[in-house]
């Protein structure tokens, strides 16, 4: 049985990149324990429940989306949301100002506490290149340079094949799609660069699960969760059933 410690930046971030695999390996036996680096307070969203600051709401959804996936412990090291790198956030703390070596040493502490055989992170790009991705990146790879018991680290990624090709064709139409993000085309990861496809199919239900109970997440403009949750059932599992990573033992 291993324990993977899943190292990521906001809420949401667990179940679009990690969902399926981290229910497939919890119901598999395996311990995971769920590190967030932030609350997700900067970000985007087009409604919240009143009187709730964005961030305490999406803590709550981080929480439903991780009994959903089977995660046994979650962990917040409560770091501002340092917002896109076009909107900076204002907080103080902000993640991306945190000197590497400090949070890695939290992260650390995390995995010799647990014993982690494996730690997840982000791929270089930070995926699409927000700065608290891109930092993740870093944090835990000084993480498992760290650690006493050196684990496995899973980069995760996509692959951006049919991404970028896609996201060429949208750019002409950005301006129709107030909210979503569109990056450039160094994003992720190339195929040749992955070292691991996990087929996660059969989690489908609890990974949409865990996708949806981000419901913050799918208001204020046209919103990735939105659109991938109203994806047609045949096509979603195609876009969705599949999970990427990187392997750096």
């Amino acid at each position: 049985m291993d324990t993977i410690v899943a190292l990521h930046a906001h809420p949401d971030d667990e179940a679009l990149l990690t969902g399926g695999w981290l229910a497939q390996r919890s119901a598999a036996g395996d311990r995971v324990i769920l590190v967030l680096a932030t609350d997700g307070a900067a970000g985007l969203t087009g409604s919240s429940e009143a009187g709730t600051p964005l961030g305490v709401q999406r803590r709550a959804e981080l929480l439903r989306a991780a009994a959903i996936l089977g995660v046994a412990r979650v962990v917040w090291l409560d770091y501002a949301d340092s917002g896109m790198a076009a909107a900076p956030s204002a907080a103080r703390t902000r993640f991306i100002d945190v000197p590497i070596l400090i949070a890695a040493r939290r992260v650390a502490a995390i995995l010799d506490e647990e014993g982690a055989t494996v730690l997840t992170g982000y791929d270089a790009h930070g995926g699409y290149g927000h700065p608290d991705h891109v930092q993740v990146h870093r944090v835990a790879q000084a993480a498992q340079a760290l650690a006493r018991r050196r684990p496995a680290l899973w980069e995760a990624t996509l692959d951006r094949t049919w991404l970028v090709r896609s996201l060429r064709l949208v750019r002409p139409m950005r301006s129709l799609l107030p909210g979503m993000t569109l990056p450039g085309d160094e994003i992720y990861s190339d195929r040749a660069e992955i070292d691991v496809v996990v087929d996660v199919r059969p989690q489908w239900g609890a990974k949409r699960s865990a996708l949806a109970a981000h419901a913050s997440q799918t208001t204020g403009g046209v919103r990735t969760l939105a659109v991938l949750l109203a994806l047609p059932r045949p096509v979603a599992r195609r876009v969705l059933g599949y999970e990427y990573f990187r392997v750096r033992p």
